[in-house]
């Protein structure tokens, strides 16, 4: 088996690791190239188990990267949301449950922003990955005991972000359905009653992020930016219904919703012009 040949077969799973850890679609597929140069000019012979090794690399250098970025960072808390994975929200897609079941919300990945580089990698990679302690252990330059104490802080800060069952996606889309007729009509009550008492709005306008805490007050924001010239088209934001306005043919803000128990828990809002730009245009046909 060559494993040069046969890296196309992992390149998919080698992203999903990547961007996890990173938070961001293009610093997911440098981290992807960077394994495929190492792996081109390693020695076949000595890559017995090519998946497992490309894992080594590219988590590596997300956790390289990692670094680098908190060394910039000049708050200790994520300034930006991370970048959404948007595709549209077609009832008819039969593959939509694969990868919804493969999916990370951006809620979640809000929170794995706070997280210390190591603590970041050993999490995802025991947690979402399935790796064992023995081989995060020399990524994050620690015991195996060490390194379990590293994914277990950070699921004690990752606990409640995710939501552990999410409920019908069709039940869903119309809590979100409702918040949006509610803002439409600047109704404050209609909106309070599908907020969660405790619900978090985010907003990355690209001048840094800016929350919002309680219904009484999301509710608020809500009605007061609402605006009727906007086109909204339905999609999946990291596999939550979200919605896409546009303005003119080109996209103004992206809402991502997080529903629990019939209620939205999270709203995050991403209206940098310029991220947006990125977008697959095939998401407003």
């Amino acid at each position: 088996m060559d494993p040069v040949a046969d890296f196309e077969e992992h390149r998919p799973y080698l992203r999903q690791v990547a961007y996890r850890v990173l938070g961001s679609l293009s610093e997911a597929d440098d981290a992807v190239q960077e394994a495929w140069i190492r792996l081109h000019r390693s020695d076949p012979a000595h890559v017995d188990n090519p998946r497992a090794w490309l894992t080594t690399v590219v988590a590596r250098v997300a956790l390289n990267q990692l670094r680098a970025r908190q060394t910039r960072r000049e708050q200790p808390f994520p300034d930006h949301l991370p970048d959404p994975i948007v595709r549209r929200d077609d009832a008819a897609d039969p593959e939509y449950g694969a990868e919804l079941a493969d999916s990370v919300g951006l809620a979640l990945l809000v929170v794995l922003e706070t997280l210390a580089p190591d603590e970041r990698l050993a999490f995802v990679l025991h947690d979402m990955f399935g790796l064992p302690f023995d081989e995060i252990a020399p990524l994050v330059e620690r015991t195996p005991a060490a390194a379990r104490q590293l994914a277990s802080r950070a699921r004690r800060r990752v606990r409640g972000a995710e939501p552990a069952l999410r409920p019908d996606r069709g039940a869903r889309r119309e809590v979100v359905d409702a918040f949006l007729a509610a803002a439409r009509e600047g109704d404050i009550e209609g909106l309070v009653a599908v907020l969660d008492p405790d619900v978090v709005l985010r907003a990355d306008t690209g001048d840094g992020l800016r929350a919002v805490h309680g219904a009484r007050a999301v509710a608020g924001q809500a009605a007061a930016y609402r605006s009727e010239d906007q086109v909204r088209h339905p999609v999946l934001v990291n596999g939550e219904p979200g919605v896409l306005g546009t303005l003119d043919g080109r996209p103004v803000a992206l809402l991502a919703f997080t529903v629990v128990d019939g209620r939205i828990t999270e709203i995050d809002i991403l209206a940098d012009r310029g991220r947006l730009a990125g977008l697959d245009p095939e998401l407003l046909r």
